[in-house]
């Protein structure tokens, strides 16, 4: 028999699913994407159809192997990355979702998050255990939002046929078999998203849970980043593949720039912007505004390590948001060329709060606002002050 020639990796973002064929020396020798759909039902809300991004993830998973022409029999194992505290709420019983999934730079739980800051500690009641500040950001907020807003998951938090998870969690119950034998699980990287998970433990904090009404049955198990946790089946030519790595995407982005060693960082630009210090085993607390956070815990057994994370909402989905609501671009480089285009913004600046600011300032609150306009204003300094909003906006993490 011959031995497995390749890993399977799968990124699923905000805005695309993405499935990567690496051989033995890490080289990508296939690859397939497919755009995801954005759901904007209100203002400030963004959703995404849970079905649709697992169905998108096998797609691109079995045109990759076609691609590369591989079996299941040479891949080595399935390595999952995924968009972080995007919430999906589903049933034990069925297997199917309840409520399309409620995208992290969502912003409908600001009053629940208004009313959490009301108590004893404000913003913070609830960081010297999570590393977190009370924010629209996380997915305990997203949560209970669903079950004070949803009737169905009330009733099935209720009755313990509920389950919660993140994308990870969503993709990995349904690869390994959904209601027929799922897993439930996540991993720590994710879980120290959720604003439950006490980060010097690694487990759910019973006390935080029950203070926000989130039953502790309804949540995932925490595993490891490194861990043989199940095999594929009923997925075709995917069946019997192991999937053995989950990280979310900006940690599993720490490890991929080679962020190893204590006092390492990165910066990574995609639809948000967010920069990671690796702070080794030691958790640190900010007092600048930045998150404390799980880095990566590569095996069952392996040490925790932690990092300090400053995050940015709005880099490429301003981008976005210049080519799919104001249309004054057709496609997102374009951004650029215009851009150069202009010696400056012409007294234009732009803050990009479209779904609240991050980090260093958690103002869910916030709205995005251009200013400085007159009529000597064109497109091309619009899009200039997009791109320099994105590098202010990392100055300030």
């Amino acid at each position: 028999m011959s031995q497995p020639r390749f890993i399977l990796s799968i990124d699923q973002g905000t805005t695309s699913s993405r499935a990567l064929l690496f051989d033995q020396d890490g080289a990508a020798v296939a690859k397939e994407q497919l755009e995801l759909k954005q759901h904007y039902p209100q203002p400030g809300w963004a959703e995404h159809d849970p079905k649709e991004i697992l169905s998108a993830v096998v797609q691109c998973c079995q045109t990759a192997m076609t691609l590369g022409g591989a079996t299941s029999a040479d891949i080595a194992a399935i390595g999952i990355t995924n968009q972080r505290e995007t919430t999906v709420a589903w049933s034990r019983i069925t297997g199917e979702p309840f409520h399309k999934a409620i995208v992290w730079l969502d912003t409908r739980t600001g009053e629940t998050v208004g009313k959490l800051c009301k108590g004893q500690g404000g913003k913070d009641r609830f960081r010297a255990k999570t590393g977190l500040p009370i924010s629209t950001y996380f997915s305990a907020v997203k949560m209970k939002w669903l079950i004070d807003n949803v009737p169905e998951v009330k009733k099935a938090v209720d009755d313990k046929t509920c389950m919660f998870g993140t994308i990870e969690s969503w993709l990995i119950y349904n690869l390994t078999g959904g209601n027929n034998g799922g897993l439930h699980i996540t991993d720590i990287s994710n879980a120290s998203r959720y604003m439950l998970m006490d980060i010097a433990k690694g487990q759910w904090d019973q006390a935080i849970c029950k203070e926000l009404g989130i039953a502790m049955e309804c949540l995932p198990t925490i595993k490891s980043n490194a861990e043989v946790y199940g095999t594929v089946k009923g997925f075709g030519k995917l069946d019997g593949i192991r999937i053995a790595g989950s990280l979310g995407d900006q940690h599993a982005a720490l490890l991929g720039q080679g962020c190893i060693e204590t006092g390492s960082s990165k910066n990574t630009y995609g639809t948000g912007c967010f920069m990671l210090l690796n702070t080794g085993e030691k958790a640190v607390p900010s007092a600048s505004g930045l998150l404390t956070t799980i880095g990566f815990k590569l095996g069952q057994n392996a040490p925790t390590n932690y990092a300090l994370e400053g995050s940015v909402a709005c880099a490429g989905r301003t981008v976005q948001w210049l080519r799919d609501n104001l249309k004054i671009i057709k496609e997102a480089p374009e951004v650029e060329q215009h851009a150069l285009s202009v010696q400056d913004t012409g007294g234009v600046t732009l803050v990009p709060a479209f779904s609240g600011l991050f980090a260093p300032y958690w103002r869910e609150d916030a709205r995005a606002v251009a200013v400085g306009m007159t009529l000597y204003t064109r497109k091309e300094h619009l899009c200039r002050a997009a791109l320099e909003a994105v590098a202010f906006s990392t100055v300030d993490v």
